[in-house]
């Protein structure tokens, strides 16, 4: 059991790292690719690819009332998601918008376990949390913001960026029930993705020429959709087989420590002291988190979540 939930927390470690690469590698695109193109090709092309690659067991999923119900809540949020995420980023900045986005994340998570289930959660997850979700903040003030970002974007930006949170934790508790009720995660992942691609087509097709302007655009985008969505949402779902999705939305705060890592080596930005301290409150509450006992429910084994 304990082994089942170590690959579990390992798998969204290994997917924050692929999601990290997402602000540095849409930033090499055209000025004129809009963040809703970006969002629609990556979450639509890679939802997709999910579904084709997996057709039996999506379609079982969604031919299943339970399965269909869940895919259907969860499918609402892939769909928002990677527009107001990197709407948020665009207006406020990626420091800010990456950070409210992921940060806001376990604390939506861990509102739908109590409204969907009265399912309480340890003070260890409430530190772990709270460390984390400080340190962001720290690697967001710690962060140059780019010169063109406007102030008046700020308020926006910031509020698209909850909007993203409250997203993504919707379609991981989404598929993370369903999960446990006994869909195969590959499954559901293809199922819920599935739908909400669909949902994101029309808006690639209004959106996207500009990704058609030359190979290296192209090249991006199919690398955003196969990296960070395809592989990365692979290893979600296989996490949420034993891992709640308040831990392993928390877990995956990891993300903002490697996008400021690439963004510091590759893009540039400088980091100060007060974003260095920020990245060591983050691992430092992961560390916490991540080695908290475990211990068996619903026939898994899942992070330590009782009160």
């Amino acid at each position: 059991m304990e082994n089942r939930s170590t690959a579990g927390i390992v798998a969204v470690l290994l997917a924050s790292l692929l999601w990290g690469t997402t602000g540095t590698t849409a930033s090499f695109l055209p000025h004129d690719v809009s963040p809703l193109a970006v969002g629609a090709s990556t979450m639509g092309l890679g939802g997709l690819l999910l579904f084709v690659t997996g057709p039996r067991l999506s379609l079982a999923v969604l031919r299943d009332r339970n399965g269909r119900r869940w895919a259907a809540l969860g499918a609402v949020g892939v769909f928002v998601y990677p527009l107001a995420f990197y709407s948020a980023m665009n207006l406020a900045g990626v420091a800010v918008g990456n950070v409210v986005a992921l940060g806001s994340g376990p604390v939506f998570a861990a509102v739908y376990e109590w409204v969907g289930e009265r399912h309480p959660l340890s003070r260890r997850w409430a530190i772990s949390t709270g460390l984390a979700v400080l340190g962001i903040a720290g690697l967001a003030f710690g962060r140059q913001v780019d010169s063109h970002v406007a102030s008046a974007g700020t308020i926006p930006g910031v509020a698209l960026g909850l909007l993203a949170g409250a997203a993504y934790a919707l379609y991981a508790y989404a598929s993370s029930r369903a999960i446990l009720a006994g869909q195969p995660s590959r499954g559901m992942m293809g199922a819920m993705f599935g739908v909400g691609a669909m949902l994101l087509v029309p808006v690639l097709l209004v959106t996207g020429a500009p990704l058609l302007q030359s190979w290296s655009s192209v090249a991006i985008a199919g690398y955003l959709a196969v990296g960070p969505m395809f592989v990365a949402y692979l290893l979600f779902g296989i996490a949420l087989r034993t891992v709640r999705s308040s831990s392993a939305t928390t877990i995956a705060l990891l993300e903002p420590v490697v996008a400021t890592v690439l963004a510091v080596v590759v893009v540039g930005e400088r980091l100060d002291a007060v974003g260095w301290t920020g990245l060591a409150l983050v691992l430092g509450g992961l560390a916490i988190l991540v080695t908290a006992r475990h211990r068996p429910k619903s026939g898994d084994a899942t992070l330590e979540s009782g009160a």
